[in-house]
C-alpha cells in the first residue's frame, strides 16, 4: 500500500475538514498533540496541532500532520493525484479545491482525459484531478 503524507504548517485539520467537505472524504484518525501519552509533552503552542491525521477519499487514504516549524517545507516536487470517473464531477472537485489557492492549468480536455487539471489549494497542496477516457 502506498500513501501520500502531507505536512501543514498549524492547519492539518481545517485542510482535513475542508477535503472532507470538497472531496467527500471521511476523516477517520484526528490525534491532537494533546492525546500523546504524558511523557512526550508538546510545547503550549503545539498542543492543539494535529499529530496524525487519517482520510479516505474513495477507498483511498491520505495522512497528515502539522509539522514543527523548524522542520516544516513548503510543498514542492509532487501533486496529490486524484481520479474522478465523472467529468462535471472532477470539474466541480477541481474549482472547489482551487479555490482560496491556485489554478496551474485550468481543468480541460486533452489528448489523455476527458478532463485534466492542476492547482495549489488554499493550505498550499499541489493536486492534479483526472477524468480519464473511457476504458482507460
Amino acid at each position: 500500500m502506498l500513501n501520500p503524507y502531507l505536512f501543514y504548517q498549524g492547519n492539518c485539520e481545517a485542510a482535513f475538514k475542508f477535503y472532507e467537505k470538497t472531496l467527500g472524504g471521511k476523516i477517520e484518525l484526528l490525534l491532537r498533540n494533546t492525546d500523546a501519552p504524558a511523557d512526550m509533552p508538546a510545547p503550549p503552542e503545539r498542543k492543539n496541532q494535529v499529530m496524525h491525521a487519517r482520510m479516505s477519499i474513495g477507498g483511498q487514504v491520505l495522512m497528515a500532520s502539522d509539522a514543527p516549524p523548524e522542520h516544516f517545507h513548503k510543498p514542492q516536487g509532487f501533486s496529490v493525484s486524484l481520479t474522478v470517473a465523472d467529468p462535471q464531477e472532477a470539474e466541480r472537485k477541481f474549482h472547489a479545491l482551487c479555490e482560496g489557492g491556485s489554478i496551474n492549468m485550468p481543468f480541460s480536455k486533452t489528448f489523455f482525459s476527458r478532463g485534466f487539471g492542476m492547482g495549489t489549494d488554499q493550505f498550499g497542496i499541489p493536486w492534479m484531478i483526472n477524468c480519464p477516457l473511457e476504458g482507460h
